[in-house]
């Protein structure tokens, strides 16, 4: 069987990444498999079309694209009109959200198309950490976030002596020092800034003093769960948490979040009450916004709020993008880890449901929802145990500080 894998250009907006990139391309056609690029799909990127003819793919239009490929690659889930185009034998993979939209992954099962949710993958298998889109796309957000910040706020990041009198240095505190919250912190440190990070995990303490960074100690007692990840918060422990961050938050000039849940709403961390009492030129970057909600009160997706009391909340949730060309260098590694591990020793693609990673990471195969936390989401009974189901841990999309209770095995 000739695989053929197809990349589409993104549909949304504010989108400037694409699956794969021509370096990917070239080791795509050297596996002996044919690429088809849809006309445009890498420009945001800066990726032109002959970048990828070179490579040795074939630049098609969208219909080619979902017509013949047998891997459909994306970044994020697609419009109904693509999905409707999808046949019965294809493999869709991307950021799917698919326990946000659990109703469009019934929809693909009933079209028997395999669906790879990349935000399903259980990050704690060692084998699955070169097919980890989450972590590779928070480590670019963690950076960017850094750089956003010290871009708008209104003084010097590092400590400036000059003839005229010495600038102090900005103060900078990182809320989860995850994966995006560990890039933060180090961006913030050489951009000059002092800088601190919090984390309800106590193993966080090594990570985050090994950048120069002060750890801001948590009064919730050991907030570690099973696999590195954070336990979920009862009631009692949000509110507290929210009090002494309260006092951190008013003392920093930049404040960046990074606490998310798939498929979940955002553990809000700065409630209004904090963004009300932060001093005139404070920056809040939080990287969790979304239309769920956030990780500070009042952040928006892709827009920068400025408060009455001069306060800049600035919705982060694509920074990923903004950085499109590492960013989607990154993103098609991990397409091609996950393509490799699909290839049986016939040169055939093959999802083994009952593969620790593929059990985690597939939503849907042979018309059936795999996944126990989608079909959960959907109301479905639970697969029958001689049966494939998901039983790997949930995964966070880049930092989880805090989470709220009722919310499981985030990061």
């Amino acid at each position: 069987m000739s695989i053929v894998v197809s990349a589409l250009k993104e549909e949304q907006p504010h989108e400037k990444r694409v699956a794969i990139d021509p370096e990917v391309t070239k080791r795509l056609v050297k596996a002996g498999m044919k690429v088809l690029i849809e006309k445009g799909a890498g420009e945001a990127s800066y990726y032109n079309d002959d970048s990828y003819t070179k490579a040795g793919a074939e630049v098609v239009d969208r219909q080619t694209a979902l017509a013949q490929g047998n891997i459909i690659a994306v970044i994020n889930l697609p419009s109904d009109d693509t999905l409707n185009a999808l046949q019965s034998g294809q493999v869709l993979m991307g950021l799917l959200s698919s326990l946000i939209k659990p109703d469009k992954m019934q929809q693909l099962a009933d079209k028997k198309v395999s669906a790879l949710s990349f935000e399903l993958l259980p990050r704690t298998i060692s084998r699955a950490q070169t097919m980890d889109v989450l972590s590779s796309q928070a480590s670019i957000a963690g950076y960017k976030a850094a750089l956003v910040a010290s871009d708008i706020y209104p003084k010097y990041f590092p400590m400036m002596i000059t003839a005229a009198g010495t600038v102090k240095p900005a103060k900078v505190l990182v809320l989860g020092t995850g994966v995006a919250g560990l890039q933060a912190i180090g961006t913030a440190k050489r951009l000059g800034a002092i800088v601190s990070g919090y984390d309800v995990r106590p193993a966080s303490k090594g990570e985050v003093e090994s950048l120069g960074a002060t750890f801001m100690t948590s009064s919730v007692s050991n907030g570690a769960g099973s696999g590195g990840y954070a336990r979920a918060l009862t009631p009692e422990e949000t509110k507290a948490q929210q009090e002494e961050l309260a006092g951190f938050i008013a003392d920093n000039d930049v404040i960046i979040t990074t606490a998310q849940v798939p498929g979940h709403k955002p553990p809000l961390m700065v409630p209004q009450s904090s963004v009300d009492n932060a001093k005139p030129g404070t920056v809040f970057i939080d990287l969790a916004a979304s239309d769920l909600g956030g990780n500070v009160a009042g952040s928006k997706p892709d827009e920068t709020v400025t408060t009455d009391n001069q306060v800049m909340v600035v919705g982060g949730n694509n920074l990923a993008s903004e950085l499109s060309n590492s960013a989607s260098q990154l993103f098609a590694k991990n397409v091609q880890a996950v393509i490799n591990a699909m290839v049986d020793k016939d040169g055939n693609l093959s999802i083994d449901p009952k593969d620790d990673v593929f059990s985690g990471l597939t939503a849907t195969t042979g018309g059936e929802i795999i996944n126990a936390r989608l079909r959960e989401a959907l109301k479905l009974e639970p697969l029958p145990e001689d049966q494939p189901a998901s039983d790997a841990p949930d995964s966070a999309a880049s930092d989880q500080a805090a989470q709220p209770a009722g919310e499981k095995g985030a990061k």
